[in-house]
């Protein structure tokens, strides 16, 4: 991400929450304040290119332009909303379950523009939330919460941290993160941007900060294919990169060495069928994109 800059792909990822939630039926997951953390200029520029990429073609004469005359859905589709929407649906269905069995914190690692301490202010009398991002980034969200006069939920903390250049364990070991409760840790959008060495060295520091029992939930890619190529050049030439991909096979391995055992690993084919196959014909699973849950023991 360029420095002193928002990371535009959580700015992207907050849209499309925001877009499916008002813009779809039936909802796979309902975030619907995510829009309101984009500003409305960016929000209007947003919408704006989408529906001239899909009215360019749609409609070769150019008349269809707005909002209300396209669905974004194909261009979504592309863009990887099924991935983003079944990711957050399946990170808070697991969530819920788990604060019956123990979990007392919550730790958002690439938060961005997440909502769900404003979404589930009741859940955060059982829990604590910790957001842990980019400076930038989370700076950003901040002074767009204050914009809107959204009062901080009390058990809600903001955690800076550059994945890269400092630990996670000591990030959070300066919040009120308490190391000896069970807690429950999502990486969503965040494996495929670090490199291999970031990304195993991140889910390694969570077990030097969490106690036996807690878990992790995270997203990640396998093999290139054609589609992909393509949004990692974009991302590319807006400052942002993909660098890291996990063999399915071999992942279970890896993990055992790091302490954590993998307790699920949702396939596309399984993502298909446990969020799509009998909600929309709309959207469909993204290829090569997994879901996993690791559980450190």
């Amino acid at each position: 991400m360029k420095a002193e800059h928002v990371s535009l792909t959580a700015i992207m990822t907050a849209f499309i929450r925001g877009y499916h939630a008002t813009h779809d039926a039936p909802v796979v997951f309902k975030d619907s304040l995510a829009l309101q953390l984009i500003p409305e200029e960016r929000r209007r520029l947003i919408e704006q290119g989408l529906t001239t990429a899909v009215a360019q073609t749609e409609s070769p004469d150019g008349n269809v332009t707005t909002l209300h005359q396209v669905s974004l859905s194909p261009i979504l589709q592309t863009m990887g909303l099924p991935n983003v929407i079944s990711r957050s649906r399946y990170t808070e269905d697991n969530l819920k379950s788990e604060i019956s069995k123990g979990v007392e914190q919550y730790v958002i690692l690439g938060a961005g523009l997440d909502t769900f301490a404003f979404r589930h202010k009741d859940l955060l009398k059982e829990i604590k939330v910790f957001e842990v991002d980019q400076p930038d980034t989370q700076e950003f969200k901040r002074k767009r919460l204050a914009d809107l006069n959204w009062g901080i939920p009390r058990n809600l903390h903001f955690v800076p941290a550059d994945f890269s250049k400092e630990r996670l364990a000591e990030a959070l070991l300066g919040s009120p993160y308490n190391p000896s409760v069970k807690s429950l840790f999502s990486m969503l959008g965040v494996t495929m941007y670090l490199s291999p060495d970031d990304a195993f060295e991140t889910l390694r520091s969570i077990t030097q900060i969490a106690s036996a029992g807690s878990s992790v939930i995270f997203d990640y890619h396998t093999k290139t294919d054609a589609s992909l190529h393509e949004i990692r050049k974009e991302l590319q030439r807006m400052g942002e990169s993909m660098n890291t991909t996990f063999d399915p096979l071999g992942l279970g391995v890896e993990l055992e060495k790091l302490g954590f055992h993998l307790c699920e690993d949702l396939s596309p084919v399984d993502i298909q069928e446990r969020f799509f196959a009998r909600r929309t014909k709309v959207y469909h699973a993204n290829e090569n994109v997994h879901l996993a849950w690791a559980v450190w023991q």
